[in-house]
């Protein structure tokens, strides 16, 4: 409760209308047939006064296999304290079991009462009924030069420095953008589609340079330099061609592929190949700043020592810059960890606070840098 419930109060309290049910379970109960969580506790005891919506068929999934008693599923959703509920391919079948269980009194009339009271009261809040179109009027707005900008603030204050390493003197973050040649290597460097990541025009994301306006880290690092400074490009540079290269330094930029729900559930929680190869080609060789692009944390405590720095970037989306702006110090880092990094996968669920907290890197870590001043 003290981990995950205190934003729901936040939000509560501040009037949020709609909490959609995850497809979890919670001591062996689905969460979309759990009438003391929803009924009991987030509507008696926080008050909350929106409606209740389902997930994708989530109701569906309430049995194993999913769908197998469907009566039963739209029984136990609804007397859960389910408001709304999500059936995009059997309408019919979910209208003609809520109709029948209502006529036979296995759902009252005063929960149906309820359900549609919240959700009049949201669609009345929100001016629905005198307004229920769409307001165009700032559609030309989006994707404005003020809304990229403001992209490209979100993306280097929310960039966390985990390394930078201190033998070096100077450290090597801020990286000088004068230099003879740098490699910049690794399959994320160059790929619009993995730095947004999934539900990016698609559920699952797109590959590629071609989804959307945005500008790649390449182009980024490319656009941030010295003119004088020769940039080279290669996705997964063996040793030898690092070694010969008479690189200054390298930035190598990996990660994890879209993903959106449970397609991206993974229980070992590795950056996938060829980003291990890349890191331990290009950092065993030369100096090395690694930016990891991913939403979550992954294993890289046996890479760590190979690095130099290392910048967890999450997934920064269409502006690029956002890195190059702190890599290269024109803003410092400033950006801190809201949650724990673990060692291991065996260490997970970890939270702070508990008794024996080991992490790699704790809740709140950050290093910082300041921005160079030039003169």
């Amino acid at each position: 409760m003290s981990i995950h419930m205190p934003d729901y109060y936040d939000s509560i309290i501040k009037g949020v209308a709609t909490v959609m049910v995850s497809y979890t379970s919670l001591n062996g109960k689905k969460m979309h047939a759990h009438h003391q969580l929803i009924t009991e506790f987030l509507k008696n005891t926080l008050k909350f006064r929106g409606f209740v919506i389902s997930n994708w068929q989530g109701i569906d999934k309430i049995t194993s296999p999913p769908g197998a008693n469907y009566t039963y599923s739209v029984e136990a959703a609804i007397n859960a304290g389910m408001d709304m509920v999500m059936t995009p391919f059997n309408h019919s079948e979910f209208i003609g079991n809520l109709t029948d269980l209502v006529k036979k009194n296995v759902i009252s009339m005063s929960r149906i009462d309820d359900a549609v009271a919240r959700i009049l009261r949201v669609k009345f809040t929100m001016g629905l009924f005198e307004s229920p179109f769409t307001d165009l009027s700032f559609v030309s707005h989006l994707g404005s030069q003020a809304h990229r900008d403001l992209a490209r603030e979100a993306v280097r204050k929310s960039l966390v420095l985990l390394k930078n390493r201190e033998n070096l003197d100077p450290p090597l973050i801020p990286l000088p953008k004068k230099a003879n040649k740098i490699l910049v290597a690794g399959t994320h460097a160059n790929n619009l589609g993995y730095q947004c990541g999934g539900w990016t025009i698609t559920w699952q994301g797109l590959e590629g340079n071609n989804l959307t306006t945005g500008t790649t880290i390449l182009s980024a690092i490319s656009a941030a330099i010295d003119p004088s400074t020769q940039v080279v490009y290669s996705e997964n540079p063996d040793v030898e061609f690092v070694k010969c290269g008479n690189f200054s330094y390298a930035i190598v930029v990996v990660g994890e592929k879209p993903y959106a729900e449970v397609l991206g559930d993974n229980l070992n929680l590795t950056i996938p190949e060829p980003g291990p190869s890349t890191i331990t080609n290009v950092c065993t060789s030369i100096k090395c700043v690694v930016v990891l692009i991913s939403g979550r944390p992954l294993l890289i405590q046996l890479y760590l020592p190979l690095m130099d720095a290392l910048v967890v970037a999450w997934l920064p989306g269409s502006e690029g810059q956002g890195v190059a702006d702190v890599l290269f110090g024109d803003y410092g880092f400033t950006g801190k960890l809201p949650h724990t990094w673990f060692k291991t996968v065996e260490q997970l669920p970890m939270n702070f606070g508990d008794p024996h907290y080991d992490p790699l890197f704790p809740l709140g870590f950050g290093l910082t840098t300041k921005p160079i001043v030039v003169e």
